[in-house]
């Protein structure tokens, strides 16, 4: 059992609590967080991006989605936490497990600023059903985590005209008016994706996430801001000048406290914190934050930025897999995933990003069957000419954010191997070769991409694709791609015109290989007519698919015409920027397919 869940059961029997509650949050709904945030990692061992921990007396739980079910299994064995798998079948919610387990009259410990208003509601409710009572404004964890990093405050920078594509005066005039059209007198935003993007700013206070930690409190046209000096120091003048006040990060709550008890406030609770709706005497109106929809439809600056970042980013893949084909089996080279991994970074760094987008996913074969699957220097394994390696990769440049998956064949492999691989690329081109009526979501869309595989009798667990920011968030809602609607995700928007999202379908068999391409694809529109506006996507990834692994008979002559116009293009994008041995490599690499 791990030590650290011991010392926080003696926490909880000496301040009488029976149950606590630890999601993986910051105070800000945040899908990645900061050092300072990573408590549930702390007190369970488990290392994914998503999860929530429940302990009481006798038991301990960590639920996480199936992106991490095998990740998971490894990373809690012998920690005294049970893994519960959300979503399958028979696995109880974590609400239903503490309606289950929370005796009468108890108490339920969670810190309301990292919990989202809607699930800190339906705590409150539960434990009150039981005559019970929540504690919800202590920092349990800061009383046991004696080393904890401290709060990131990292200096924020202006994102220019040239690459945002309009002001910070425009966007929160038009957020001024959104706020009255909805009734509301005030419009509270905690979520960093949507203050960054309102203010043209970003900064480097979450791994990965170019966000400066802050609150947003608007009314009307008054915008305050709520940041760390350190932080906030390089564009305050800037901000200043376009009419923000900003005070200091820690006086947020405090004038919440303030806003008067008949106003009315637009926030959404599910992207709030719970301590923020505690706060807020007045009444609220729960719906999606405007930002949301306005920041996903890409304007045309941003949407030419984001191309020439794709060039960027693929010269930087192509030569990295050109010389790892070269490398791969080389007497006296070793190559480990880790260092794989690194070689790419370096060869982006050579290209101008900023940062890469986030960790990099360099698996070799069974590896790879674990969908977020990282590789220390310390355990990765050593890369050999045979099988598959499958890296999901991205960087953050000016001109915006990548996100790309190649597999790439070092080796023989399996005729069982090809099928999967084949089918995987079946469908991937069967959603980004889509035309469909405007009114489609990624709900509709689906099964264009799943169909393939699901005739293999195999799935993946997760959703297709996502939606990705401008030099913000890898995994941006409204849009995304999903044959189920999961609520907590909120990615089941129609589609629109300018919207950005993934297409990255996979095969994933535990203890033997893990198969994932992904492009991104930019919704636009196509034919109009009688039956009214279609709708299409055009691939703005830059990177070769491997050839290698592909058998054509299981691909239609649609599909070998479209990777061939594909490819085309890729050469056509990359090309220019190689030295003649990789535009040598290219050429290989992007033959046509034939029969």
């Amino acid at each position: 059992m791990r030590k650290e869940l011991i010392t926080l059961r003696n926490y909880m029997s000496e301040h009488h609590i029976d149950a606590c509650y630890l999601p993986t949050a910051d105070f800000h709904a945040s899908e990645y967080v900061g050092d300072y945030f990573k408590a549930r990692e702390y007190i369970s061992g488990f290392t994914g991006s998503a999860g929530e921990l429940i302990v009481t007396a006798n038991k301990a739980g960590l639920w996480t989605d199936g992106r991490y079910f095998i990740q998971a299994e490894r990373e809690l064995r012998g920690s005294g936490i049970e893994l519960y798998r959300s979503g399958v079948e028979g696995v109880p919610t974590p609400e239903e497990f503490l309606r289950i387990e929370l005796p009468q009259q108890s108490v339920l410990a969670f810190d309301g600023r990292l919990v989202d208003g809607k699930t800190g509601t339906a705590f409150v409710a539960l434990v009150e059903e039981k005559q019970g009572s929540v504690q919800a404004d202590i920092d349990f964890v800061e009383e046991i985590w004696h080393e904890r990093p401290q709060l990131s405050r990292k200096p924020a920078f202006e994102l220019e005209l040239e690459y945002c594509g309009e002001t910070r005066e425009s966007k929160c005039a038009w957020l001024a008016e959104e706020i009255k059209k909805a009734g509301c007198d005030y419009h509270v935003l905690s979520t960093l994706d949507d203050i960054n993007w309102l203010l043209n700013i970003r900064g480097d206070d979450v791994t990965h996430v170019p966000v400066m930690l802050s609150y947003l409190i608007m009314k009307k046209e008054h915008v305050v801001l709520y940041a760390m000096d350190e932080a906030v120091a390089p564009v305050r003048a800037s901000l200043e000048e376009s009419g923000i006040e900003i005070r200091p990060y820690d006086s947020f709550y405090t004038d919440l406290a303030t806003i008067p008890v008949d106003a009315t406030v637009l926030l959404d609770k599910k992207r709030c914190n719970y301590r923020i709706i505690s706060e807020i005497a007045g009444e609220i109106i729960d719906c999606d934050n405007p930002c949301i929809l306005r920041k996903a439809i890409k304007n045309p600056t941003e949407l030419k930025n984001i191309k020439q970042a794709h060039v960027k980013d693929g010269v930087a893949v192509t030569k990295f897999i050109c010389w790892l084909k070269q490398e791969i089996g080389k007497s006296g080279v070793v190559i480990t995933e880790a260092t794989a991994a690194d070689k790419l970074e370096e060869f982006r760094r050579e290209q101008g990003i900023l940062d890469i987008s986030f960790d990099t996913i360099s698996a070799y074969n069974e590896n790879a069957a674990m969908m977020h699957y990282h590789a220390s220097h310390e355990t990765a394994a050593i890369l050999k000419p045979q099988g598959f390696l499958l890296v999901d990769s991205g960087g953050h440049y000016r001109e915006g954010t990548t996100d790309v998956t190649r597999t790439i064949v070092l080796g023989d492999i399996p005729q069982e191997w090809k099928l999967h691989y084949t089918t995987v690329c079946k469908s991937m081109f069967g959603l980004a070769n889509a035309k469909f009526l405007y009114g489609c979501s990624g709900l509709s869309l689906d099964i264009l991409s799943r169909g393939p595989l699901w005739k293999l009798g195999i799935d993946y667990r997760c959703g297709t694709g996502h939606g990705v920011g401008y030099l913000l968030n890898i995994h941006e809602s409204p849009n995304g791609f999903r044959y189920k609607v999961v609520p907590e995700r909120k990615d089941g928007c129609l589609l629109e015109e300018g919207m950005v999202t993934t297409d990255e379908p996979g095969v994933y068999i535990e203890g033997s290989h893990g198969i994932r391409i992904e492009n991104e694809l930019v919704c636009k529109k196509g034919l109009k007519n009688e039956y009214g506006q279609f709708m299409e996507f055009e691939a703005i990834t830059y990177v070769p698919i491997d050839l290698d692994a592909i058998d054509c008979a299981y691909l239609t002559d649609e599909e070998i015409e479209y990777i061939n116009s594909y490819h085309q293009l890729v050469y056509d994008k990359v090309a220019p920027y190689l030295s003649e041995e990789e535009k040598e490599w290219l050429k290989t690499a992007t033959r046509n397919l034939t029969r």
